[in-house]
């Protein structure tokens, strides 16, 4: 074999038509080698190639008859002192980080950890078993892909709906979607698919996880799976198990095709990304990647206790975004998903991770700083999950430009109000107008408001009014799991009834939700299924359920299709009236009034006294310019809500 010392630019596996160069981060590793493989049912690898190279605490090699379709991984000599933060063990194969495919999936077995489970010592023992007939496999892939003048849609954000969805929940169930296809990327852009979308007003998909993830051990000894994927182990793969085919070249044009198609029917791909934490877990989790690599570079660990991590996202461990390699792995993964495989923006989650510097949190500090200034992110759509999962993590309303969030404010606000709560009318008013409480500084305007009543973690739309407690049994963890404070109401009855007027009572109710929702200053979202009153039988930590409970059913009731076609009305009369995507917060002018029942400018004290109230948005004083650059001219618009349980007279103003 022709080996050579190569380049350690770019990191990973990267052909160049004659050869593949390979390239991996490790600072205190004393020796890698590269693993080759020739099938995925290999017990041992065939091939076992020094890293001759090293730049920088980079180490290459490029091996002339290497081609696309290789499986490899990497072996990593080194220390093993946990104490230290130091666990090295070259009896483990190893993921590249940089892997833009999966060649092969772990199986789950003992000696996938880097200590003896009998041990006392747990985690400070070191295991000799091999891994590798079990351990994940990294595969060499050809990149071309013929975008055929692929263009990107670029939606203003205040044009902008965006649909959350899940690739195989959303088609899973769909009779027009070809069986093959059904739960997959190129079943996500099927015509009766792309169809729905557009008859909704949708002009951006948001796909929960698609980074190539970790089912967790117990999940899968339980016969479950983390089905929305927020359990990273490859931050440059597309999940292989959406995918029609199961080559590894295939696979990553097949999500080439997908976003190809999207763009072409008009809209943005959005990624939900999980850069706060990896699938490793805790001290006591798997050594597949990371940990083996260079553990006290790629994790926050506690600065006192090395063996142990620092958690700020409840999963076990914290990315280290203070550590320059995982910055650079978190900004060339991001660039690569926009520039090779042509997404438009990243919803990032627990993003209050990221403002964590040595002194606490600063939003103006490095991972902020390079995003911003990069020509490539700084162009894209940047949404935060503005929460994290300690104490101080709440953080909304903090995050700079040109960053938007989702606004958690403005879902439980909502849900408060139409639940009747006392004393909401004002905190409900200030979410219908955008939120400037919020994010009425530094240059932000209403867009950087992502509006949701509901979301993927928590109860759907039907079950936010159907159900007063959580119902997660199916999950295996004695209904401990999941959010306990819901804002929800069951009308009366918990779960499913028969009761006519209960369920024309919840209809109405989500009616009221949805209408809220688009009549809203700020940018809606929709949860996939809330338009068809899709139930997850009360279950709001549908994480693991790979089945109906997440599956969308297409054969819809005469209720669920009055949910859909109200949902596409209020979308459509969205889309037509400007006054209601304002660019800009309301003025002190005219741009508004809040009117009371009786047609009147509310008075203090109709904030404290009613649920109900009037918006009348005046068309004739946006500050917008229409395309040609002239003021924005359009109808005005009076919005009249009734949040308490009586029918109430309203009487026009002149």
């Amino acid at each position: 074999m022709d080996v050579k010392v190569g380049s350690p630019f770019p990191l990973g596996a990267t052909w160049d038509g004659q050869g593949v160069n390979f390239a991996v981060y490790s600072q205190e590793a004393s020796a890698v080698e590269l693993c080759l493989f020739d099938t995925v049912e290999a017990r041992v690898e065939t091939d076992r190639i020094p890293l001759i190279g090293l730049t920088d605490s980079v180490w290459h090699v490029y091996l002339s008859s290497c081609k696309p379709g290789q499986l490899y991984g990497y072996r990593v000599q080194g220390e093993y002192q946990p104490q230290h933060g130091l666990r090295f063990n070259p009896h483990k194969v190893l993921l590249d980080p940089y892997a833009r495919a999966i060649g092969r999936d772990l199986h789950w077995h003992d000696s996938l950890f880097g200590y003896r489970f009998d041990d006392p010592e747990q985690d400070l023992s070191c295991d000799e078993r091999d891994d590798a007939e079990v351990a994940p496999l990294a595969a060499v892939i050809d990149p071309t892909f013929r975008w055929r003048q692929d263009q990107a849609p670029r939606t203003p954000w205040h044009k902008t709906l965006i649909y959350e969805t899940h690739v195989r929940g959303l088609t899973m169930k769909h009779p027009g979607v070809p069986e093959e296809l059904r739960g997959t990327y190129l079943g996500l852009t099927s015509k009766v698919v792309l169809n729905h979308l557009r008859q909704l007003g949708v002009t951006a998909v948001e796909l929960m996880p698609i980074h190539h993830p970790v089912n967790e051990r117990n999940l899968v000894e339980r016969g479950l799976v983390n089905y929305w994927g927020y359990n990273t182990l490859s931050y440059f793969a597309p999940n292989s198990h959406y995918a029609h085919t199961k080559e590894p070249v295939g696979i990553i044009r097949e999500f080439k095709e997908m976003v190809r198609r999207l763009h072409q029917a008009g809209l943005e791909v959005i990624l939900d990304v999980v850069y706060n934490h990896t699938g490793e877990g805790s001290h006591l989790g798997p050594t597949l990647s990371f940990r083996g690599l260079d553990n006290t570079s790629y994790y926050r660990l506690m600065p006192d206790k090395q063996r142990y991590y620092q958690d700020f996202t409840g999963c076990g461990n914290t990315l280290n975004t203070q550590s320059w390699p995982v910055v650079r792995l978190i900004m060339d993964s991001l660039r690569y998903w926009v520039v090779e495989m042509h997404v438009d923006g990243f919803r990032f989650d627990l993003a209050s991770v990221f403002a964590r510097e040595q002194d606490g949190l600063d939003f103006r500090g490095s991972f902020f700083s390079i995003i911003n200034q990069d020509p490539v992110l700084s162009q894209v759509k940047l949404i935060a999950e503005p929460w994290d999962a300690r104490p101080d993590g709440y953080q909304i309303g903090k995050f700079p430009p040109p960053w938007r969030e989702w606004n958690g404010k403005f879902r439980d606000g909502i849900r408060q109000f139409w639940r009747g709560n006392s004393h909401t009318l004002g905190e409900f008013a200030s979410r219908l107008s955008g939120s400037n409480d919020l994010y009425g500084h530094h240059g932000r305007d209403p867009t950087a408001s992502i509006n949701f009543v509901t979301s993927h973690d928590g109860f759907s739309l039907h079950d936010l009014v159907s159900y007063n407690q959580k119902h997660n049994e199916n999950n295996g963890e004695n209904n401990r799991d999941g959010e306990n404070h819901n804002l929800s109401w069951n009308c009366g009855v918990e779960g499913q009834t028969d009761d006519p007027h209960i369920g024309a009572l919840r209809q109405r109710l989500m009616r009221n939700f949805i209408a809220t929702l688009f009549l809203s200053q700020g940018v809606p979202m929709i949860r996939s299924g809330d338009e068809m009153a899709h139930s997850q039988r009360g279950n709001n930590n549908s994480y693991c359920q790979n089945n109906e409970i997440n599956w969308l059913n297409w054969i819809l009731t005469p209720e669920q299709q009055n949910c859909l076609l109200f949902l596409q009305y209020v979308s459509n009369l969205r889309q037509r009236h400007p006054v209601l995507r304002r660019r800009f917060f309301f003025g002190d002018g005219n741009e508004v009034r809040w009117l009371n029942p009786a047609g009147k400018n509310m008075s203090e004290s109709d904030w404290y006294n009613d649920h109900c109230v009037g918006l009348l948005l005046n068309g004739h004083s946006l500050p917008d310019l229409d395309e040609p650059g002239k003021p924005s001219r359009t109808d005005t618009i009076l919005i009249l809500i009734n949040g308490s349980a009586v029918e109430k007279k309203f009487s026009l103003p002149p």
